[in-house]
């Protein structure tokens, strides 16, 4: 298993292109850790913000009478990808992990599959 902080930084080194990674609670839009980022990135902001796409999407899912869990959320930018995982572990209740690559260095299939093992491997 593995903290907030290895997680983070799983995602940060071992997924090619890693701009930003953070772990977020969507109950609150408080981000449990972030990595990475800058002044183009701001995470605490991206949390907050991905927190109400996360709800909406929940709501809709709800509206439509689906009975299917999201896995992730994708937002494809000119030049990002910005990826949205949410925690499927018993301790993960209400959190997901959030993941913004460079589209130029990045394989968008192979960080799917890597973000999936961080986020199984995540213990909160």
């Amino acid at each position: 298993m593995a903290s907030v902080e290895v997680a983070l930084k799983e995602m940060m080194t071992g997924i090619e292109g890693a701009l930003g990674a953070a772990v977020v609670d969507y109950t609150s839009g408080m981000a449990l850790g972030t990595l990475g980022g800058g002044r183009d990135l701001d995470l605490t902001v991206a949390a907050a913000g991905n927190t109400d796409v996360i709800r909406a999407k929940v709501r809709t899912m709800e509206h439509l009478g689906l009975g299917a869990q999201i896995e992730d959320i994708l937002i494809t930018l000119d030049g990002q990808y910005h990826l949205i995982r949410l925690v499927t572990g018993r301790s993960g209740n209400g959190l997901f992990v959030y993941l913004v690559m460079d589209k130029a260095r990045s394989n968008l299939a192979m960080a799917r599959h890597q973000l999936k093992r961080i986020e199984e491997q995540l213990e909160v």
